[in-house]
């Protein structure tokens, strides 16, 4: 059989934290950030983790992570 391949760009956006879910950044945080108030953007900094309808698909993507 075949090794799978990991799709890079999900690897680089996507880490496993020590219990085995993901762990994403969040969007919006690139550009137009004067019209976003402070609170908005201190939010953003925060990691997310990545929600459990897309578990599945993540798994797929990243079967060695």
């Amino acid at each position: 059989m075949p090794k799978m391949k990991t799709s890079k760009s999900a690897a680089k956006r996507f880490k496993a934290t020590g219990t085995g879910k993901l762990k994403r950044s969040k969007a919006y945080k690139s550009h137009i950030l004067t019209k976003k108030t402070t609170k908005r953007k201190r939010n953003l900094r925060k990691p997310a983790m990545t929600d459990k309808t897309n578990i599945k698909n993540m798994k797929k993507i990243l079967p060695y992570l």
